[in-house]
């Protein structure tokens, strides 16, 4: 239990500092490569069993690092858009709503149960995430909807495919440095895309952007650390401990917005927040 508390603080200071990335004028695309610099240095430091870096590609997990890496990378610059061009909270409900695409496969792939409850909660949470993201008075809601619906399908890619890789392939001595290995090929994608950009546009890195880098890679490291360890943990099922985890991250998230950031809500934001919860709540149940 512990670490799915420590997985939900860690995951909901993301949302928070990417809030700030905003209002402080961050370069995300080189602040994330930053990040991913930092916890891959903690995940091979912290590691319980050393691997030499030139032999990480014969690991049984490295083929899924690979796709993951990929994936951190859009959905990271995805997250941050969110939560800057539609608030923290919004960020949450729809990275953590997400928690549908792996109950949505595990029908499809597994022959799971379909009931009733489980199509309803899956309709609900998905007009939950249009709710929650429609600003009012914006003749543009169409477009500010994009980032919320690419982080809703690309997050529950990521758990689905984390959940895979991690039953199949990462020993328990092997969290830290599978984590590592995950940010440091995330770190290669971003490094990529950064110098193509420099390419057509040459600027300085900048020093507040290697300090926002710091400060996002320390608490994005132990958010998949926390999150594979709690995983590992046979009190709860994958499908109960996905969902306990974006509740608690969407309630306090919320929390921080409206405390923190002064959000405002209209009333289909409102409800958009409830039925969040409660699509959540019936997918667990069913």
């Amino acid at each position: 239990m512990i670490f799915l508390l420590l997985s939900i603080l860690f995951s909901t200071g993301l949302f928070v500092i990417f809030k700030y990335f905003g209002i402080y004028k961050i370069n995300v695309l080189k602040a994330i490569f930053v990040n991913y610099i930092v916890a891959f240095s903690m995940g091979f430091l912290l590691a319980k069993r050393q691997i030499p870096i030139s032999e990480i590609y014969l690991e049984p997990w490295f083929p899924g690092s690979l796709i993951l890496g990929a994936l951190f990378v859009s959905v990271f610059f995805v997250m941050a858009m969110t939560s800057q061009q539609n608030g923290v909270s919004v960020a949450s409900i729809s990275g953590k709503m997400s928690v549908v695409v792996p109950v949505f496969f595990g029908i499809i792939l597994y022959n799971e149960s379909v009931t009733f409850l489980k199509i309803v909660g899956i309709i609900i949470a998905l007009v939950a995430v249009y709710l929650s993201s429609v600003k009012e008075g914006k003749s543009e809601n169409r477009g500010t909807l994009v980032f919320p619906i690419l982080l809703f399908l690309g997050s529950g890619t990521i758990d689905t495919f984390l959940k895979y890789v991690q039953v199949n392939h990462v020993a328990d001595e092997d969290v830290s440095i599978f984590s590592g290995s995950l940010f440091g090929i995330a770190a290669i994608f971003a490094l990529v895309i950064l110098v193509l950009k420099t390419i057509k546009k040459r600027e300085a890195f900048g020093l507040k952007n290697i300090i926002a880098g710091v400060i996002l890679g320390v608490p994005n490291y132990y958010s998949i650390v926390f999150l594979i360890k709690a995983l590992q943990n046979n009190e709860f099922e994958s499908s109960t401990l996905f969902t306990i985890n974006n509740v608690a991250i969407v309630i306090l998230s919320t929390l921080v917005g409206l405390l923190l950031f002064q959000e405002k809500f209209s009333l289909k934001n409102k409800i958009g927040v409830a039925l969040a919860i409660l699509g959540i709540v019936l997918v667990t149940i069913a």
